[in-house]
């Protein structure tokens, strides 16, 4: 993960005019991405699963793969057809996903719907 002292001097940079608020965004988003351990484990990413299981019954309710090259699309869609869900936000999965996250991305169990949902991506 990218240290303090990185992101200061990124924001520094920024309050001295030395970059523009978009140019800071975008180094803080590679020094994120830059962070995050690579190895022959994690390939690149190529598959977003999301399941969906009835806490009563453990039966699967939705259990989808799309392609990662569809998933600003395909989560979209699929937000539209899923019940809300308490602590998913499903542009904050679309970003985890656009910097490179691998596995477990989401895993949220919402009592009052008696669901429990599993974003990762392999």
């Amino acid at each position: 993960m990218a240290t303090s002292e990185e992101r200061m001097q990124i924001l520094r940079m920024l309050s001295e005019g030395k970059v523009s608020a978009e140019d800071a965004a975008q180094l803080l988003q590679a020094l994120e991405a830059s962070s995050r351990p690579k190895s022959a484990d994690h390939p690149e990413p190529k598959w977003l699963k999301v399941r969906v299981t009835d806490l009563t019954t453990g039966q699967h309710k939705v259990n989808v793969t799309i392609p990662i090259g569809l998933v600003n699309v395909g989560v979209k869609m699929g937000a539209k057809f899923a019940p809300e869900i308490e602590g998913l936000n499903i542009d904050d999965v679309i970003s985890e996903v656009k910097t490179g996250a691998y596995g477990c991305i989401a895993d949220i169990t919402d009592e009052t719907s008696g669901e429990r949902v599993e974003v990762y991506v392999e």
